[in-house]
């Protein structure tokens, strides 16, 4: 018999947060105890790294005001992994963007809510015996500790026709992250170009991480075309590419040509 499960949602960075708790601590005040630092976890990061709030130490520095040695060091770690991922994608991937007048805006927002989701399940980890799914816009972390608990199972929304599912990804420990233009339009840009990718409407990823998936996601979106092919150099993620046509094509990294 499958263990009921208790839902926790809140809302935090300009997004809604869900938690699923299944197990011994599932609707204790040990569960609840670490959503609540969960949580509060999410809402230190947006003190930092919000790109709305102008006294943020992200939007100090994109200014210019300050230099990374007079923030918090997790900004450091930030910029870092977006550096990481600029290289690797060739440039598509930047947290600095080009405005139409040619002046850079620093957006670290491709990276920091992957990094952000992944710190917050950490006292969720710490749960004995419970699994959970923590969710934030889409993205989560799934972690089943009991061995005898089936996985989560994760739904894909179509790109084209958000009210229904193309395709479920059974999850037992690790991450899936999803970008598109479904909800927040055309957000996301070639760096390179300055433009909206063409001939994508979503990628998806799983990975060991959601700060793996969720960058993996977002740079492969950018690269449009480009994407499936890169998908299928990255080791240890596999996912699903849905082309603009709808049509859906699954990965899996490092193998030479997707999944059939």
């Amino acid at each position: 018999m499958t263990a009921p499960i208790r839902r926790y949602v809140g809302h935090v960075m300009g997004m809604p947060v869900s938690l699923a708790l299944r197990g011994p601590h599932a609707a204790d005040e040990t569960g609840a105890g670490a959503w609540r630092e969960a949580f509060a976890a999410l809402e230190d990061v947006d003190r930092v790294f919000s790109t709305y709030r102008p006294d943020s130490f992200v939007s100090r520095y994109g200014r210019g005001e300050i230099g990374l040695g007079e923030c918090p060091p997790e900004l450091a770690d930030v910029v870092r992994l977006g550096e990481r991922a600029k290289a690797e994608s060739g440039g598509a991937f930047d947290l600095w963007r080009r405005h139409g007048d040619g002046s850079l805006r620093f957006d670290p927002s491709g990276v920091v809510k992957g990094w952000a989701v992944d710190r917050a399940a950490l006292p969720l980890r710490r749960l004995a015996d419970t699994d959970f799914c923590l969710a934030a816009g889409g993205d989560m972390v799934c972690h089943v500790a009991d061995p005898d608990a089936p996985d989560w199972t994760i739904g894909i929304e179509h790109p084209l026709d958000p009210s229904r599912l193309i395709a479920t990804v059974p999850v037992r420990d690790g991450a899936v992250a999803t970008s598109g233009s479904a909800h927040r339009g055309k957000h996301i840009e070639d760096a390179r170009t300055g433009l909206a990718p063409e001939g994508i409407a979503s990628v998806t990823v799983v990975a060991a991480d959601l700060v793996r998936a969720d960058v993996d996601a977002t740079a492969a979106f950018a690269l449009g075309r480009d994407a499936l092919r890169w998908l299928q150099g990255r080791p240890g993620a596999t996912g699903l590419v849905v082309r603009s046509d709808g049509s859906a094509v699954p990965f899996a990294g490092g193998e030479r040509r997707a999944a059939a």
